[in-house]
């Protein structure tokens, strides 16, 4: 089940370490497996279908009646027809769709238009071709504490509870999926604090970093740390717990048991838009929780996890801030934007997951210039709450995230902010690296370390702060 996740398009192996982690990260919870426990099934539900990545993939490429995609960037090659570029005189000039002008063309100018027409009209575009759509009768879930735990992390007495939101599967039972998160708040709070959910890697016992990569090292208080140091909670959700990372997971975890065990159609949500359902499914359980003040609860992942939690902030206006680390294609990074991964990388057998069936057109025979929707657009429907967009160091991390093309979408971004009475960026000048803009609503900030958010936690704390006291 788990091999098609290395046999992905080319990508550089400095982006790609988190791949085996997600993998194993299934098999630590094989009570709460995102899969399918099969049993007798009533006569009149389906069957439930297991197909590989690759079968997968070709089962839509045939519904859209494609017979070839174009190959993705390759960064290990750099004299292939297709090396990834990294230079920038070598970026074809490149127009990202106004985000305030109308499908008919009608132009944007009031925030009672953005609302009522353009947002909606947003988001039904990402919905079809981008990130698919969420079932309108998607399953319900019930939350339960399964413990509470006394600890003190850092300095501070806190409080840890381990929970579980079991998925009701009532329609068809065949598939089992329950949400794992846990929630840490300071022992010593008088009232509900405000809370960063993160999407969280998980370790597999015995896991061991690839051969030539050095994680990066923790130095000072970890982020878990310095989150309740200002009095504020934090939770860990496992997105690999309810949708596997992978092509031969989507007819399991909750996409596989809103479709009865079937495969998608062309419109279905991918992995992405199922990751953050569940952080909403989260949310709905903080709303419940006295310790948390619901009104203030963030968003936070890197890499993948970085486009689901911009994904996550964009569909669900109750995240009142998002901390967006390292997301790249699929996330900040414009499509359009010839440089670094492309969306024909995402297209392919390893990402493709990711993304809705539709998506898999603009790597043939369209390109990401038909694509009716950008990233600016993604970060636009966040408006107006606040986002933080990061980085780490090109000559650390790489530079097949694109950090300059994530600004320049952000950039992109601000004329909705403004209409919506926010302040954008405040420059259009890619900044110097560890230079922190975080006087408007818009942040951004690129570090001088690797593909971590880790030495960002502080300045978007200092950004957090100015919205939660």
């Amino acid at each position: 089940m788990h091999t098609c996740r290395f046999r992905q398009t080319v990508r550089p192996i400095q982006h790609d370490i988190f791949a085996p982690l997600l993998a194993g990260a299934i098999l630590l919870f094989p009570a709460v497996l995102p899969g399918s426990q099969e049993e007798q099934l009533p006569a009149k539900l389906p069957a439930p279908v297991h197909l590989t990545a690759e079968q997968d993939h070709q089962r839509l490429m045939n519904l859209l009646h494609i017979k070839q995609l174009r190959p993705g960037a390759d960064p290990n090659h750099p004299n292939a027809p297709n090396a990834v570029n990294y230079d920038e005189s070598k970026v074809r000039p490149y127009k990202l769709p106004d985000a305030l002008v109308l499908r008919n063309g009608q132009k944007v100018t009031t925030p009672e238009a953005w609302w009522n027409e353009r947002r909606p009209e947003l988001i039904e575009m990402f919905d079809e071709d981008v990130y698919g759509r969420v079932p309108a009768d998607a399953p319900k879930v019930n939350w339960e504490v399964v413990s509470t735990t006394h600890q003190t992390v850092g300095a501070v007495p806190a409080v840890t509870k381990k929970l579980l939101g079991q998925v009701d599967n009532s329609s068809y039972p065949p598939i089992k999926v329950a949400i794992e998160m846990s929630l840490t708040t300071p022992a010593q709070a008088r009232a509900g604090v405000p809370v960063i959910i993160e999407f969280g890697f998980v370790f597999p016992p015995g896991f061991k970093w690839p051969k030539g990569f050095t994680p990066p090292k923790q130095t000072g208080p970890t982020w878990q740390e310095q989150v309740l140091a200002k009095g504020w909670g934090y939770a860990v959700l496992i997105p690999t717990s309810f949708q596997a990372d992978n092509g031969a997971g989507l007819t399991e975890g909750i996409i596989g048991l809103a479709n009865k065990g079937q495969p998608r159609k062309l419109d279905d949500w991918g992995t992405l838009r199922a990751w953050a359902w569940g952080a909403s499914r989260a949310l709905d359980y903080l709303e419940t929780d006295k310790s948390v003040n619901a009104k203030e609860v963030g968003i936070e992942g890197l890499s993948r996890y970085g486009k689901a939690a911009l994904v996550t902030m964009a569909y669900d206006q109750r995240f009142a801030i998002g901390f967006i680390g390292s997301s790249g294609e699929g996330g900040a990074k414009p499509h359009r934007r010839n440089f670094g991964e492309l969306v024909e990388n995402l297209a392919g057998t390893g990402e493709y997951h990711w993304m809705a069936g539709n998506f898999l057109k603009y790597a043939g025979p369209l390109t990401a210039n038909d694509l009716p929707v950008d990233s600016n657009e993604l970060i636009a429907l966040c408006a107006p709450r606040p986002v933080f967009i990061s980085e780490g160091s090109p000559k650390v991390e790489g530079n097949w995230l694109d950090d300059k093309g994530q600004f320049e979408a952000e950039v992109a971004a601000g004329p909705v902010y403004r209409l919506l009475g926010k302040e954008d960026l405040g420059t259009t000048q890619f900044p110097p690296m560890e230079t922190a803009l975080i006087g408007g609503d818009l942040a951004f900030r690129q570090h001088s370390g690797g593909h971590t958010t880790g030495p960002n936690w502080p300045t978007f704390l200092e950004f957090a702060s100015r919205y939660w006291k």
